[in-house]
């Protein structure tokens, strides 16, 4: 499975922005209507992405990751955070740059 990449977007006056969590439950939409589609198409892992997805916003570790992001965005820096799933066991990484 491919590492999830979420980037997030600071908000300003004129440009609304995405925290991780709201840039991850659109890809979690995204992948409940591919599934609900039924086209067959690489169904594994979608469903994979979509569990990556579901444990990433359910772990305690999403909100310290949100709010680490939202200082990096406030102070003009870029940030990626990077979704794994090895063994069946999540990982996060928050890339600032």
């Amino acid at each position: 499975m491919d590492t999830i990449d979420l980037n997030p977007s600071y908000s300003t006056k004129d440009i609304p922005g995405k925290c991780i969590k709201c840039l991850a439950e659109h890809e979690l939409n995204i992948c409940l209507r591919e599934l609900l589609a039924d086209e067959n198409y690489n169904t594994e892992e979608v469903q994979k992405r979509f569990e990556m997805l579901v444990t990433f916003l359910k772990s305690p570790e999403s909100k310290k990751l949100r709010d680490e992001s939202e200082r990096c965005l406030a102070d003009g820096r870029q940030v990626t955070l990077k979704i794994n799933f090895d063994d069946n066991k999540p990982s996060y990484e928050l890339k600032v740059d």
